[in-house]
C-alpha cells in the first residue's frame, strides 16, 4: 500500500485511506543528520524538517502540502525541484463563511482524489468511504476520552500517532488498564502552530517546574483535530461533511476572520481539565474569563508572520499572563533558552 504523506490538518486522512492509500501526517524530526535540504535563508525550520523528511522518505509514494502557511507554498517550490515523489498542492481557502470557500475546499478535495487515482488508488464508493469515515471519527473519541488517563505529552503523542498510522483495526486506540497519577501543578495552556518530534519535550520541561499542560492547542494538538462527523450527513453526501468537519470545524490563525479560533479557545479554556469533552461540541463563549489555565505558552516561529501577528491580539484578548517562545531552529542554546524562559515564567505565576 503506497505511503502519502502531508502535515496539514486541513487534509482529510479518511479521503486518502478510501482510496486504498495509507495517509502518514508526519511529525518531522529536525534532528536527524541526513538532511538533503540545506540552509535556506528564511524558511521556517518546521518547513525545512518537513521537506528533509519528505525528500528522503523511500516509503512514500506521494506528498501532500498546503497553501495554509506561505512557508509551506514556497516550500513546495523546493519539493518538486529536488524530489522525484509525485506532490500535491492543495489550496484552502483562507476564507471560510462563504459559499463560495467552501465550494472551492470541495473541489480541491474532488482534484486530490484525481490525483490519487494517478498514483493507483481506486475512487471509493460512497458507503465503503462512509465506512472508513466512520472508522476514523470513532478513533477520534477514543482519543478525546483518553485525555482523563494520560500524561499532557502522552495524550499529544497519542494524536501524532494517530495522525501519522491512522486507527488500529478496531478503530480505536488501545485504552490503558490504569489512570496515570496527574502531577500537580499550574495548569498552562499552549497555542501556536505544529510541534516537531523534539518539541514534545515542552511538556515535561513545564512539569519540571511546577506546570501542566491542560490544553495543547498547538496545530498538531487538540485544535488540529477535526470536528466529529454527523452521522446521517456523512451517508448522505461524504464529501460536504468533509467541509463541515474539517474545513469548518479546524481552527486556525490563518483564517479570515479567524474569530472562530477565539470562541474555540474561550470555550477549551474555561473547561474542565483533564478529560474535556470534545472542542467541537458545547456552547460557544463570548470572550476569555478566568478559568481552570493560569497561563498561556504562545510558541511561534521566528518566520511566521501569520501567528507573531497574532500575538499581540491574543494579549488583548484574554486577561491570562502569556509568555511568547518564538523559535529559530533545533539548538542545545535554543532549547535553553525556552526552558529559562518557561522556569521564570511559572515563578512569577506561583
Amino acid at each position: 500500500m503506497k505511503r502519502i504523506i502531508y502535515s496539514c490538518p486541513y487534509v482529510p486522512a479518511e479521503w486518502i485511506a478510501a482510496h486504498g492509500l495509507q495517509p502518514s501526517r508526519i511529525i518531522p524530526d529536525p534532528t536527524k543528520s541526513s538532511a538533503p535540504v540545506g540552509p535556506v535563508e528564511g524558511l521556517c525550520p518546521y518547513v525545512r524538517a518537513f521537506l528533509n523528511e519528505a525528500i528522503a522518505d523511500k516509503q512514500a509514494g506521494g506528498v501532500i502540502m498546503t497553501t495554509v502557511c506561505d512557508q509551506m507554498r514556497r516550500g513546495f517550490d523546493v519539493l518538486v525541484r529536488r524530489c522525484k515523489v509525485p506532490s500535491f498542492l492543495m489550496n484552502v481557502p483562507r476564507t471560510w463563511q462563504n459559499f463560495a470557500a467552501q465550494r472551492l475546499y470541495l473541489d480541491e478535495l474532488r482534484r486530490l482524489g484525481r490525483f490519487l487515482v494517478r498514483l493507483g488508488g481506486k475512487p471509493p464508493t460512497p458507503s465503503s468511504l462512509a465506512e472508513v469515515m466512520l472508522r476514523y471519527d470513532a478513533a477520534r473519541n477514543s482519543i478525546r476520552t483518553s485525555r482523563a488517563y494520560l500524561s499532557a505529552r502522552q495524550y499529544a503523542e497519542s494524536i501524532a500517532a494517530f495522525g501519522q498510522d491512522g486507527p488500529t483495526p478496531g478503530g480505536k486506540i488501545e485504552n490503558r488498564k490504569s489512570k496515570i497519577e496527574i502531577p500537580p501543578g499550574l495548569p498552562l495552556a499552549i497555542i501556536g502552530g505544529p510541534l516537531t518530534k523534539g518539541d514534545f519535550d515542552i511538556f515535561d520541561v513545564v512539569e519540571q517546574f511546577g506546570g501542566r499542560i491542560v490544553l495543547d492547542a498547538t496545530e498538531t494538538g487538540e485544535r488540529g483535530i477535526c470536528g466529529p462527523f454527523d452521522r446521517r450527513r456523512l451517508h448522505e453526501d461524504p464529501l460536504a461533511e468533509f467541509v463541515n468537519a474539517y474545513f469548518g470545524g479546524i481552527q486556525d490563525a490563518s483564517r479570515r476572520p479567524n474569530s472562530e479560533l477565539y470562541q474555540w479557545l474561550a470555550h477549551e479554556l474555561l473547561a474542565p481539565a483533564p478529560g474535556r469533552g470534545s472542542s467541537a461540541q458545547g456552547p460557544r463563549l463570548n470572550g476569555p474569563r478566568s478559568g481552570p489555565v493560569r497561563g498561556i505558552i504562545f510558541r511561534r516561529y521566528v518566520w511566521c508572520d501569520t501567528w507573531h501577528a497574532e500575538l499581540q491580539r491574543l494579549k488583548e484578548w484574554t486577561d491570562l499572563p502569556v509568555l511568547d517562545i518564538d523559535i529559530a531552529g533545533d539548538t542545545e542554546t535554543e532549547r535553553h533558552r525556552w526552558q529559562n524562559r518557561i522556569r521564570a515564567f511559572l515563578e512569577t505565576l506561583t
